[in-house]
């Protein structure tokens, strides 16, 4: 790369997951609204044909209305090629196929579980956990060899254990996790202040929070915006709102909810929880949120079938045979992301605090060094420094203990490829509650179901 009076020429990004039909294109509409940065992107998938697909596509969006700097996007056959020389790198895969995560999912349901999401915690995020793992050590293997200087950017889930493999397979990489739920959870207080000021936040970002916890399962400490008593507002709001939640902009949609957990939570514990109702739901006892359909529906939220994710994936195709063919053009949007501002902060840019996935090393005191926690962090030039954000308050604490401990036995087991270890921390989980035999056919079930991706488990 080179740094010039207008910004930095001829980055070098690196997509691992290069055919995503999601994150992908809101990179590329990014960058392509980044006037001080330019360079090549280069795209790496198991499917070829879907980075190829995305290489036509990404290059359309230098010519596309607003675009202000330019991208040459290259599809590679090799993530050896794609990484090589690279100054960041994005990871966003699938680990496995719908077929995988349909177990994950719905198999569970046979014993009476229910999972809104399954792709971070309970039975269906330890099972994706087993196969994503042995990925990420590939990836991160061949970043230690091709770009060990490189950034590495993640968003693939479970975000916390992907994060910690990259870190237990290549120590010395400079990684973190990326996750927009406390952007949700910021909107929501942006909705309590206009309620209660009449004041419209232009920007959730103007509103500055505290976060601690682990992924999909943060909390917000402390909130200020302007000279407001932002605590005594949500507080307030909560009381308000908690019994009939907040309407949805689209009911249809199987990814909005009421807020009705975070305000029970909030209701139980003081504290702010910071991510949407369907990830809390499933760090909590199955009991309290996620007994049957019909309670999950009278808290104001709704399960993702896998078969809507099958669905949505056969548009994205369509969508994507559109765009690289001309028949739709693309369009730069506003994604909300941090992605690129990011790595505009890392080049010395600007600086900037977020919230992201890192090792512990003190920041939140009373949870493991070494654990990936979610707190905020400052970006400046060559370097992302975790916020002191301090303890994880009491009540709350013994929730996020819990999955902490279930991160570092699922680390440690998908590490050494062993399923009966992995088998406790699928046993000890909220929202299992099966007597021990029960629970081991449900797990044996499970990795039946995905055991191509386990071949080094099964001895």
């Amino acid at each position: 790369m080179k740094y010039t009076d207008h910004g930095v020429e001829n980055l070098k990004i690196a997509y691992i997951g290069g055919g995503s039909r999601g994150w992908a294109w809101k990179l590329m509409s990014d960058l392509a609204v980044a006037e001080d940065i330019s360079g090549q992107v280069d795209l790496y998938d198991i499917d070829y044909e879907a980075s190829l697909h995305n290489e036509i596509i990404g290059n359309k969006f230098n010519s596309a209305k607003g675009a202000k700097s330019t991208w040459t996007y290259n599809a590679r056959r090799t993530i050896d090629e794609a990484l090589c020389g690279a100054d960041f790198v994005v990871i966003s895969i699938l680990p496995g196929t719908f077929d995988e995560m349909e177990s994950d999912v719905h198999t569970p349901e046979k014993y009476g579980i229910f999972q809104p999401v399954g792709d971070t915690t309970g039975p269906g995020g330890i099972i994706r956990a087993l196969r994503t793992v042995p990925m990420m050590e590939v990836i991160a293997e061949a970043i230690k060899e091709h770009c060990p200087k490189a950034w590495v950017i993640n968003y693939t889930n479970p975000m916390a254990l992907c994060v910690k493999a990259l870190y237990d397979t290549f120590p010395e990489i400079k990684a973190f996790g990326c996750c927009h739920e406390v952007f949700g959870a910021q909107k929501v207080i942006a909705k309590a202040i206009r309620e209660a000021t009449g004041e419209e936040v232009a920007d959730h970002r103007a509103i500055k929070t505290n976060v601690v916890g682990v992924n999909h399962f943060t909390w917000i400490t402390d909130a200020s915006y302007h000279d407001y008593d932002v605590n005594k507002i949500y507080a307030d709001f909560v009381e308000r709102h908690y019994k009939d939640g907040l309407p949805k902009e689209n009911p249809a949609s199987t990814f909005e909810c009421a807020h009705k957990v975070k305000f029970d939570l909030y209701r139980r514990y003081g504290v702010i929880a910071a991510a949407g109702d369907r990830h809390l739901a499933e760090f909590c006892e199955g009991s309290w949120y996620l007994k049957d359909d019909e309670q999950i529906h009278d808290w104001g939220f709704a399960r993702t079938p896998v078969s809507y994710r099958k669905g949505d994936l056969c548009e994205r195709r369509a969508r994507s045979e559109r765009l690289r063919t001309g028949a739709e053009e693309v369009k730069i949007e506003n994604t909300g992301e941090d992605g690129v501002r990011q790595i505009r902060a890392l080049l010395g840019l600007e600086d900037f605090i977020t919230n992201v996935n890192l090792p512990n090393r003190g920041q939140i005191p009373n949870l493991p060094l070494g654990l990936i926690v979610e707190t905020n962090a400052t970006f400046r030039d060559d370097a992302v420094d975790p916020v002191f954000a301090g303890e994880v308050p009491e009540g709350v604490w013994q929730l996020v203990s819990r999955s902490a401990d279930s991160q570092l036995i699922m680390a440690r087991a998908a590490r050494e490829r062993d399923l009966d270890l992995a088998f406790k921390a699928f046993v000890n989980d909220p929202l299992v509650g099966l007597d021990i035999p029960t629970a081991r056919a449900l797990f044996d079930e499970m990795v039946e179901n995905t055991k191509k991706y386990l071949l080094e488990y099964i001895r």
